[in-house]
């Protein structure tokens, strides 16, 4: 058993809060970005990049589920649809010490449909109830569904509330929703971020309807003040792209939404917090550049920070390049002398 697995069963906790919640995002929320983000927010629940059963069954499944302790709570995702695979799975979840096991009924990609994976799944809700079934009886972690209001061809309220009330028979409460449908034939993944518009009254309709359902609300969140406006009607808000662009958002959540001070007063004091993990990566083999991306937007609209990120970008790639370069590209920003969180709530764009 993992070592980290067997210090959470010596200190059992909780489940997770989900009030906020930062989304899976496949590339993104690695265990760099996620190390970072936990120098940010206690209390922000994480989420990994989706793994697919047959990665985790197939392939090399500690390194898939390979994580550091400092990033609880932490839950995985899983992309799948057989349910032995999923209970599998969800089984291992618990063995490497996660907080949460979510199902994913949301990735419209080409790849994962033709594999019975991701949002082609709401056309199956016997299909998606079968796997949650499953997995609630191999872990005693709590099992949770991401997924998407419809499908083309399958977008109707009637339709959506089929889907909730199978599924939730089958045991799982909580409900992550991402307030778009997913249009599986004729857009890209990156096009059923943004094309098919978002119907937030559908999400509150939901937890209005279930109110003894957890319904977590999803898609173009950007701001605190969106967020306060969310939790009027929903359990708690997941942000997927800001929070990775502007991931100095994160330095706000613990105070605005759990009244209680974040562990960084400034972007300077976050980084150097993540250069000690950052080595120890690098010893094991990782690229600099690998890790690097992901701290691309901690500077994100202030002064030296387009240097920052054009430092990072032409030395990391580099050859035996280690922490100097990211201490370097930190020298380029001038540091507060009185450095205080501030409220992030101001929308960004991605960093130039």
């Amino acid at each position: 058993m993992p070592e980290q697995a067997q210090e959470k069963q010596a200190n059992v906790r909780s489940e997770p809060s989900r009030r906020f919640c930062v989304a899976p995002m496949m590339d993104w929320t690695t265990t760099h970005y996620r190390y970072l983000a936990r120098q940010l927010s206690r209390n922000t629940l994480l989420y990994t990049e989706m793994v697919t059963t047959g990665a985790l069954i197939h392939g090399d499944t500690a390194r898939f589920l390979r994580h550091d302790p400092a990033e609880y709570p932490l839950a995985l995702q899983l992309g799948g649809s057989n349910p032995q695979e999923l209970a599998h799975c969800a089984a291992l979840a618990e063995q490497y010490g996660f907080d949460e096991v979510n199902l994913n009924v949301g990735c419209p990609s080409d790849r994962v449909q033709n594999n019975m994976i991701g949002a082609c799944l709401m056309a199956y809700p016997d299909k998606v109830a079968e796997g949650v079934r499953a997995m609630i009886n191999a872990t005693r972690l709590p099992v949770t569904v991401k997924h998407r209001i419809g499908i083309d061809g399958r977008e109707s309220w009637d339709e959506l509330c089929e889907f909730i009330e199978k599924v939730s028979e089958a045991g799982c409460r909580t409900f992550i929703v991402h307030a778009r449908i997913a249009v599986l034939e004729g857009l890209s993944p990156k096009e059923n971020r943004d094309i098919p518009p978002l119907k937030y009254d559908w999400v509150y309709r939901l937890k209005a309807r279930y109110p003894h359902l957890e319904i977590i609300i999803n898609g173009g969140i950007k701001t605190f003040d969106e967020c306060r406006q969310h939790l009027e009607h929903t359990d708690g808000v997941m942000l997927g792209r800001e929070a990775y662009h502007n991931p100095w958002l994160l330095a706000g959540v613990d105070t605005e939404f759990f009244g209680q001070a974040g562990p960084a007063q400034s972007r300077h004091e976050a980084l150097r917090a993540v250069l000690p993990f950052l080595q120890d990566e690098l010893d094991r083999g990782v690229f600099l550049s690998h890790m690097s991306r992901h701290l691309m937007g901690l500077f994100h609209g202030q002064p030296g920070g387009r240097q920052f990120r054009r430092y990072i970008s032409e030395n990391a790639h580099k050859p035996g390049s280690g922490v100097e370069v990211i201490e370097q590209a930190m020298a380029r920003v001038p540091e507060p002398e009185n450095a205080s969180i501030l409220p992030a709530t101001a929308p960004s764009k991605t960093p130039a």
